[in-house]
């Protein structure tokens, strides 16, 4: 059993290949294939929900990523002790079903096409808000810290705690910690709705301008560092992203962010909505 082979990358949600391999699961079957089209969860990343679909003619329930050590063993999500990619381990989608397949049969797998949009414009809105927030809050900073691709001060990675993607939607949480503060960030008479307002500014002159939008692909195995780009008219713009994503601005239709306080305003939250 090697690593195996993703075409979601490239956008493919129908492939056919055959199962080297199952993992139990309790009741339920972790199958794995030579190639799938499916994106699983990542164990290490968890923005990105798994695609849905079937393999085989069976429900997809769940699709998550699987790890296998030199001595055989599989652990799956957040039992994996170590980093995707690391030297040692086989990387692994595992298709998870109520019933088993026969271990060597070559099967059709098919993936949910309109979730896999909905997600995909999901997490491209996500990049693009987070950029969009790092310009609107750049005269925030009193020091000089790490840039953007746009050059401005990348609060969204110096700030960001979790990412979740959800259909035309996601939701990121910052930090705004003494940490934060000693790198320079001032969130003091922070003004939420200018701040959005700015952000949904820049965001409506990206999606008007049909920028392109395509993934860097080195290699087909799951653990390839693939990379995001889109070729704004401020500039191009790449971010490491393992995800999906549309292929050009266009396709987001109207978007928008909200942004909150925690009560204690030590959390800024930024919900996305992206119009279908």
């Amino acid at each position: 059993m090697r690593s195996t082979v993703v075409t979601f990358p490239e956008g493919q949600v129908n492939g056919r290949s055959e199962i080297v391999g199952s993992v139990p699961l309790g009741v339920r079957h972790g199958l794995v294939t030579a190639e799938t089209p499916f994106h699983p969860l990542d164990h290490t990343w968890p923005d990105q929900p798994a695609d849905r679909g079937t393999i085989g003619g069976l429900t997809v329930v769940d699709c998550v990523t699987g790890a296998r050590s030199a001595e055989g063993e599989i652990l799956l999500g957040q039992d994996i002790p170590v980093r995707r990619g690391d030297e040692g381990w086989d990387w692994l989608v595992v298709h998870v079903t109520d019933a088993p397949l026969e271990t060597g049969a070559t099967v059709e797998l098919a993936v949910d096409e309109a979730y896999r949009q909905s997600l995909s414009a999901g997490h491209t809105g996500c990049h693009l808000a987070a950029l969009a927030l790092n310009a609107a809050l750049a005269d925030r900073w009193r020091k000089e810290v790490r840039t953007d691709a746009l050059g401005h001060p990348d609060f969204d990675q110096s700030a960001i705690t979790s990412s979740r993607i959800t259909p035309h939607a996601s939701v990121d949480e910052y930090r705004l910690g003494k940490s934060l503060r000693k790198k320079g960030f001032s969130a003091e008479g922070l003004d939420l709705g200018d701040v959005a307002g700015r952000v949904n500014d820049v965001l409506k002159a990206w999606v008007a301008a049909d920028a392109p939008v395509w993934i860097d692909v080195p290699g087909p195995e799951l653990t390839a560092r693939r990379t995001w780009h889109c070729a704004l008219p401020d500039g191009e713009v790449s971010i490491p992203c393992g995800g999906t994503h549309v292929e050009r601005t266009s396709r987001l239709g109207v978007m928008s962010v909200t942004l909150t306080l925690s009560e204690d305003g030590s959390q800024l939250t930024m919900h996305t909505a992206v119009g279908k």
